[in-house]
Parts: C-alpha cells; sequence; structure tokens
C-alpha cells in the first residue's frame, strides 16, 4: 500500500467561501472526504494537514519522511516564495507533486512562478478539487514507474 501526505498550504480552511467563483465550493473538508474514499478505492493510505503556518507546514513534510512515500502539496501563496518547504521537500527526498485548484498561469503574473515545482516530480492546476485527486494519481503512477512496485487493493 502506498502512503501518500497530502498538505494544504495557508487560506485553504477558507475553502467553499472564499472566492468560490474561483476555488470553488467544496470545503476543505468535503475535499478530503473525497480523496479519502478515492485512495481507499485505489488501495492508498492518505493522511492530510492543513495549516496557515510556514513552519508548521516545513515539519509536516519533514515528519512525513518516517512513514510516507510520497508528498502531494497545494502551498498556496508559499508556492512563490517559500524557499523553506522547498528546502524541505528536497530534504527528505520524497516525490512531491503541486496541485492547485485554480489555474496559476492564468492568474496575475507574481502567481506564474513556483518556486516549489522545480524540486517537485510534476505540477496539476486547474482543475478544482481534481488537482488533489490527479496529483495523488500522478504520483502513484511515478511511483510504480520508479520502483516496479504496484499498488494493493
Amino acid at each position: 500500500m502506498w502512503r501518500i501526505q497530502v498538505i494544504h498550504g495557508p487560506n485553504l480552511n477558507l475553502l467553499g467561501r472564499r472566492e468560490p467563483e474561483l476555488y470553488g465550493r467544496f470545503t476543505l473538508a468535503e475535499i478530503d472526504e473525497r480523496l479519502r474514499g478515492w485512495a481507499q478505492e485505489q488501495g492508498i493510505e492518505i493522511q492530510s494537514i492543513q495549516s496557515n503556518h510556514e513552519g508548521t507546514l516545513v515539519e509536516a513534510i519533514q515528519q512525513a519522511a518516517d512513514w510516507a512515500d510520497g508528498l502531494v502539496i497545494n502551498p498556496g501563496a508559499y508556492s512563490h516564495y517559500s524557499y523553506a518547504i522547498r528546502d524541505a521537500i528536497r530534504g527528505v527526498g520524497l516525490p512531491a507533486v503541486e496541485v492547485h485548484l485554480s489555474n496559476i498561469y492564468a492568474r496575475e503574473p507574481f502567481r506564474h512562478q513556483s518556486v516549489i515545482a522545480p524540486v517537485c516530480v510534476g505540477q496539476i492546476s486547474g482543475f478544482s478539487w481534481h488537482s488533489y485527486r490527479l496529483g495523488l494519481e500522478a504520483l502513484v503512477t511515478w511511483l510504480e514507474e520508479q520502483t516496479g512496485r504496484r499498488r494493493e487493493k
């Protein structure tokens, strides 16, 4: 069974009421519930954490190295400037997929640059909550191809 840490960054606790035209109407709890359901069907164990604090996210990444096979992370605005999160991902050596609910490349120019993406195996954006599911699926497929190990359903 693959074990994946899902990390939700700042302001994602406001989903469902924060700019729903941009981020959708699902709450973070609803997204996590959908992810758990999909993951369970696929034989994938996930744990989720959300924080508005950069240090808490860094610690979650570091702790994931003790149990997880990979990371799916939506760093939110930290994508554009958090070298601490970038260094934590690189430092633990876990493969990571960066995800975003909105298409960051169709938004303000400052959102087009991610300092996190270069230390990830990939990035998915613009598919609302499905970005997380697609990120999980892509990460597990990447892990299977790298290791030759298949998920156990």
